[in-house]
């Protein structure tokens, strides 16, 4: 017998009362938004502009854990960072209704930054590098890090378990999956002394707004502790010439704030590859969601699981370059 997922539950007249319950009043207007892992919702409000509320998923993080981000992004806005911190209600930023946990935000609009423009890069690098100068004032406690164990070991066992991985494949999926690993793990031994900080930890195109007024920084869900570079290399796209000049511009407003370890440029890659591997892992931890196979039903396909074995065996070529560097 089929079981319900929680979401099931979440209800447009659940969602409304839970938003009601903090003591505001909405007008029935409700609009979800894109995301997945969460459910994101735009609700229209009587007396004012519309909020965002954001239910998270059963079960993923602890009350603690959400709320060391939303302290994080606290402090990002107090100095005077452009994020969209979570909203207070009688000094609360996490309420609870009905077996759910939810958070509203302030709307913030925008649009995706143009990131060939040189003076964008730079705007963008300026931003993360004071973001880092908050995020390394202090560890997270009980958030966790983005690491080859979670990211790469834990992420490669579950996509072997994974029934939508086709069986003749799983050999080429371990081999190529074990040898990327290898290659992560001995690139995070060759530089043991590396900081580590608070880092937005998702900082790709989709989760910067741009305005006139510039970038604003959103969904802080992913925050955790992560090598600089994490924030960085989500950034740059084309080839290695058109990455290394991209990365010069975002480099070039990053050190007006902090300082950069440039050895870190020797993860891009191993970072990248943890990325891949946790991504698959992802789908397949989620697909008890019907929103899951609703949005990604390719996900079972052989062509899928071939196009990943050979980004994977990219990445390993990939890896044994030279690190990315920095054009002047």
């Amino acid at each position: 017998m089929s079981t319900l997922h929680p979401y099931a539950a979440l209800t447009p007249d659940l969602i409304l009362d839970a938003v009601e319950s903090l003591g505001l009043r909405c007008d029935g207007h409700l609009l979800a938004l894109n995301s997945y892992e969460n459910r994101v919702y735009q609700i229209g409000m009587d007396d004012g502009p519309p909020l965002v509320a954001k239910f998270y998923r059963p079960q993923r993080w602890s009350d603690a854990q959400i709320l060391e981000e939303h302290r994080f992004a606290a402090e990002l806005a107090a100095a005077e960072i452009p994020v969209v911190a979570p909203l207070l209600f009688d000094g609360r930023s996490l309420a609870h209704w009905q077996g759910f946990r939810f958070t509203l935000f302030p709307r913030r609009g925008g649009r995706a930054p143009e990131l060939d423009d040189p003076q964008v890069l730079q705007w963008l690098g300026r931003f993360l590098g004071r973001i880092h100068l908050v995020g390394a004032a202090q560890r997270f406690e009980v958030r966790p890090t983005l690491d080859s164990a979670s990211f790469g070991h834990q992420a490669l066992a579950r996509i072997l378990a994974c029934p939508q991985l086709p069986a003749h494949l799983a050999g080429r999926m371990e081999a190529c999956g074990r040898e990327v690993l290898r290659q992560v793990d001995a690139a995070f031994a060759a530089l043991p002394d590396i900081g580590w900080l608070r880092s937005h930890g998702d900082c790709h195109a989709g989760n910067v707004m741009w305005t006139p007024d510039g970038p604003h920084f959103v969904d802080l869900d992913d925050s955790r502790m992560a090598p600089a570079v994490q924030d960085l290399w989500m950034l740059l796209s084309g080839d290695r010439q058109q990455q290394a000049a991209q990365l010069a511009e975002i480099l070039a407003g990053y050190e007006d704030f902090a300082e950069f370890d440039y050895r870190e440029l020797r993860l891009i890659e191993p970072l990248r590859s943890l990325r891949l591997l946790h991504y698959c892992a992802w789908l397949a931890a989620r697909w008890d969601d019907p929103a899951f196979p609703a949005a990604f039903p390719w996900f079972g396909s052989e062509q899928y699981w071939l196009e990943r074995i050979a980004e994977l065996e990219g990445q390993c070529a990939a890896m044994g370059e030279p690190a990315l560097f920095a054009l002047p």
